[in-house]
């Protein structure tokens, strides 16, 4: 049997890929993060035993997971938004295989991509920013390393996304805006795709404020960078080179009926 860590997407049932699906309703044992997800995810698997690890540890998960893949199930291992991002996938990958279980892995919405998607954004645009930075802060978590620095990346100009800061929008916003402006947009996303999202947008100078006003606590992501400005307000920004018509495109690819 194999544990398979799946990326639940941003929250919403509806998010998940069909692969993901698939292997929740053939699952016997499925391990989610409750804190992250709507309830509606769970639906994919309605004859799984389900685990929630929010209160968990680490061994605690791993003895879970060992304790299905002995009991001959398919084991789910939920992610919130990509196994890839803040998963804790290397730490417990090692696990298993330390006790000689095997695993998979399979992709899912991240959590950066709902959010741009439920603001209208895309995070990479011609001759603004061609570069996104997908990082978090230290606070009562994992220490960063110190090539890791806000204001290294800040230098950049590249669109920032934040993870597990919101309760430190305040002291980032003050950290950021001589990199990019007091003017420069910002976005807090809560619970994308999810009941009760919500998108506060404004910009470095006011986006705490709103941020505290709302009361958020988790569960979100923040944007910061030019890039985000909405069209009327994209001062500078180009069109890509990729669809630009004085570009040589080269010979057309024939249909396939005149290849035969």
């Amino acid at each position: 049997m194999t544990v398979h860590f799946v990326g639940a997407g941003p929250g919403a049932a509806d998010l998940l890929t069909l692969r993901a699906a698939a292997l929740l309703g053939a699952a016997g044992t499925v391990l989610y993060p409750g804190t992250y997800l709507d309830d509606a995810v769970l639906g994919h698997c309605p004859q799984a035993r389900l685990v929630d690890t929010q209160g968990l540890d680490l061994d605690q998960i791993v003895a879970t997971i060992a304790e299905a893949h002995a009991a001959a199930h398919d084991v789910v291992r939920l992610t919130s938004g990509d196994p890839s991002v803040y998963s804790a996938l290397h730490e417990q990958t090692a696990r298993l295989d330390a006790l000689g279980i095997d695993w998979d892995v399979t992709p899912g919405v991240p959590a950066y991509a709902a959010a741009a998607a439920l603001v209208g954004r895309e995070l990479t645009v011609p001759l603004v920013a061609q570069s996104v930075v997908l990082t978090r802060v230290q606070a009562r978590s994992t220490k960063m390393p110190e090539t890791e620095s806000l204001a290294a990346f800040a230098a950049t100009r590249a669109t920032l996304v934040l993870h597990l800061a919101v309760t430190r929008t305040r002291a980032l916003a003050e950290e950021l805006a001589p990199h990019y402006g007091a003017d420069c947009p910002a976005m807090v996303v809560f619970r994308a795709s999810q009941p009760g999202e919500l998108v506060i947008t404004g910009t470095l100078a006011d986006i705490a404020d709103a941020v505290e006003a709302a009361g958020l606590r988790q569960a979100a992501v923040i944007l910061v960078g030019r890039a985000l400005a909405s069209g009327d307000e994209s001062a500078g920004a180009g069109e890509s080179y990729l669809y630009d018509a004085r570009r040589d495109r080269g010979a057309k690819r024939r249909p396939p009926e005149e290849t035969r």
